[in-house]
């Protein structure tokens, strides 16, 4: 065992390096989530793959891998919307959980399942802990109009080794990607999924294609999924791995948004969520829209694999 011999394929340089298949890359993702593999052999995987950059094919094989192990959430009346979130706070209020609540408010089973991997982001979780969610001890039917938090070591504890090597190695790995793009649930879910640079964009359509998953995937806030409430962006959605574009971006971005915070801190964006639920602050637009979005693809995808 070891993965010695695929570093040595993807661990030539920017110019040197070669992919591996499906199959390869679920080998190799699947001892380092085992734990068969030296801090050595990881470091190294984190910093090749760093440099070289994941194909859609190396990327399925990691889903694979993730998706043989983990602990699943049992399936539940509606599809499960999954909301990634690893990125936190920097600049704006977090808003992930607001999202969450928005949806669970129009009757939707949600997930959100994330970790802390920057030390100095303000977490989407410590907000919810803040509204009186608390953390799930372990996976467990998530009811219609429910939101639901789990942090990554209860779906796998390799996993979540892996994504905190980034505070060692301090870069992020192909765990980050593998997070926000996997189905933690053994039923019909939706994936709300982000990316914050252009170039990952064909390599996630490929990916969702040939896993033949139901996704929504946007421009994020700050790597967060929540839509960023100053702009209105593109939206792609994949049902089954079929793909639809939703909407265009729009164009422009406002210089402020009503109700919406300077401070960032836990508190404060736990007031702002309670309110805006209670209608004293309005619903920033671009959230209304990610909704409507998502609450559309919810009913597509029951539609979808109704017997």
């Amino acid at each position: 065992m070891g993965i010695s011999q695929y570093i040595k394929e993807i661990g030539r340089g920017a110019r040197g390096a070669k992919a591996i298949d499906r199959a390869q890359a679920a080998d190799l993702f699947g001892q380092v989530l085992d734990g068969q593999v030296t801090d050595l052999e990881v470091g190294a995987f984190c910093i090749a793959m760093r440099i070289k950059g994941e194909t859609s094919e190396e990327m399925c094989g990691f889903l694979d891998a993730v998706h043989a192990r983990m602990a699943l959430v049992p399936a539940g009346d509606a599809p499960l919307i999954v909301l990634p979130s690893y990125n936190g706070a920097r600049k704006l209020p977090v808003l992930t959980p607001l999202l969450a609540l928005l949806l669970a408010r129009e009757g939707l089973p949600v997930l959100l399942h994330g970790m802390r991997t920057e030390a100095r982001r303000i977490l989407a979780s410590d907000v919810l802990e803040a509204l009186g969610i608390p953390a799930l001890e372990a996976p467990e039917k998530i009811a219609n109009g429910r939101v639901a938090h789990l942090r990554t070591d209860r779906l796998h504890p390799g996993l979540a080794r892996l994504l905190a090597a980034r505070e060692v190695i301090g870069l992020r790995n192909p765990g980050h990607s593998v997070a926000k793009l996997m189905n933690p649930c053994a039923g019909p879910a939706l994936v709300v999924t982000s990316y914050t640079h252009p170039e990952y964009f064909d390599m996630l359509c490929t990916t969702f294609a040939s896993m033949g998953m139901h996704a929504l995937l946007s421009r994020g806030l700050e790597g967060e999924v929540a839509a960023d409430p100053r702009r209105t962006p593109r939206y792609d959605a994949f049902v089954a791995g079929a793909h639809q574009l939703l909407e265009e971006q729009q164009p422009g971005t406002a210089s402020e948004v009503s109700g919406l915070p300077a401070e960032i801190d836990v508190q404060t964006t736990a007031g702002y969520t309670r309110r805006v639920l209670a209608g004293e602050l309005p619903v920033p637009p671009a959230l209304a829209r990610q909704v409507e979005h998502i609450l559309r693809l919810s009913t597509t995808i029951t539609t979808e694999t109704r017997p």
